[in-house]
């Protein structure tokens, strides 16, 4: 799939001098494609590590999604309201992006044991160098889908029980069981007490 900056063209490249995030949908919204690759670049990093999170660790697909979720930013940036802070809106519609591929993929197993580690413990959601090690990533990225879902979305993420109960269709009670799950399943598997 081609990247964002490889379907813009050249002299589209070049944002704004307004470089805040609204000034930039703004321009964005107005056609301005070299507006929207300066939001690219600003956002990709948490984009693209919340979705590798979501995903169990596999990198290839996340690179799918996290381009999948910009296109689907730059199509909804006209129906985009400032009631909210952009980055929140992108989060959570990349959230959705990755949601989405693990509702459509529920009965298939989503990774093999070691598949796509080479890409973890490198950037995590806020395009930071991660403080969480290789080792808790694959830990995490080994748990059952609604958990890891779960427990990326609310300890990472911060969204609240209900919130996370209204997407994964699932009551706010299996919302709270399926993170204490996740943080037991965690403890277990790094060899801490449960």
């Amino acid at each position: 799939m081609a990247t964002m900056t490889e379907l813009m063209p050249a002299t589209a490249m070049a944002a704004p001098a307004q470089d805040t995030d609204e000034a930039l949908v703004r321009a964005s919204s107005a056609g301005d494609m070299g507006a929207f690759e300066a939001l690219y670049r600003r956002h990709l990093g948490r984009v693209h590590g919340v979705i590798l999170r979501l995903v169990g660790g596999q990198n290839g697909r996340a690179e799918d999604l996290t381009q999948e979720a910009f296109v689907r930013a730059w199509q909804a940036l006209p129906s985009y309201r400032f009631e909210s802070a952009f980055g929140t809106w992108l989060y959570r519609l990349a959230a959705n992006t990755a949601l989405m591929e693990l509702r459509s993929r529920r009965s298939q197993p989503l990774m093999d044991a070691d598949d796509g580690y080479d890409g973890l413990g490198s950037v995590d959601s806020a395009g930071y160098t991660t403080a969480l090690s290789a080792d808790l990533e694959k830990v995490v990225a080994s748990l059952p889908p609604r958990a890891r879902a779960v427990l990326v979305l609310h300890d990472v993420e911060g969204w609240k029980h209900e919130e996370i109960a209204a997407e994964l269709d699932m009551a706010v009670g299996s919302s709270k069981a399926q993170l204490h799950r996740a943080r037991m399943l965690l403890r277990t598997r790094l060899g801490g007490e449960a």
